[in-house]
């Protein structure tokens, strides 16, 4: 947490959550983590992070992987590149927005796979031109 009297120029670089009600100005990286800039927060920062959520002013483009929220009474100007967004009602945007499409996470199945080999059956052709039923034909 950085409190409203604390004024920071320059670079910040954190592996965790980060609160800013005071000034800043610079660049604010936080690649898996939350950025929050507090009711009495002014940034003025190119920002990265997983997920932003603005209740004072920030100015600035901004990039997160997850989500970037605007609340009521907040300012955010500068462009957005996020997988999600939420702009409350008297929330104030000016900028471009860019929603980018994230990958969806495989999950390796926790199911055993059968030992056999399935395949499908594909109706043949007969030396009339029809097709059979699929099933193999038996000769006696």
């Amino acid at each position: 947490m950085l409190g409203k009297s604390v004024v920071v120029k320059g670079q910040i670089i954190t592996g965790e959550d980060l609160t800013i009600d005071g000034t800043t100005e610079g660049t604010v990286e936080l690649q898996e983590h939350r950025l929050t800039v507090g009711p009495n927060g002014k940034v003025q920062a190119s920002v990265k992070a997983r997920e932003v959520v603005v209740i004072g002013t920030l100015q600035g483009n901004v990039e997160t992987s997850d989500k970037t929220t605007i609340r009521k009474g907040a300012t955010l100007i500068g462009d957005i590149r996020t997988a999600r967004i939420e702009i409350e009602d008297g929330a104030i945007f000016k900028g471009n927005i860019d929603i980018i499409r994230t990958e969806p996470k495989i999950v390796p199945s926790t199911q055993p796979k059968p030992q056999g080999t399935a395949s499908a059956v594909t109706p043949t052709a007969t030396a009339a031109g029809g097709a059979t039923s699929g099933a193999p034909e038996t000769k006696r």
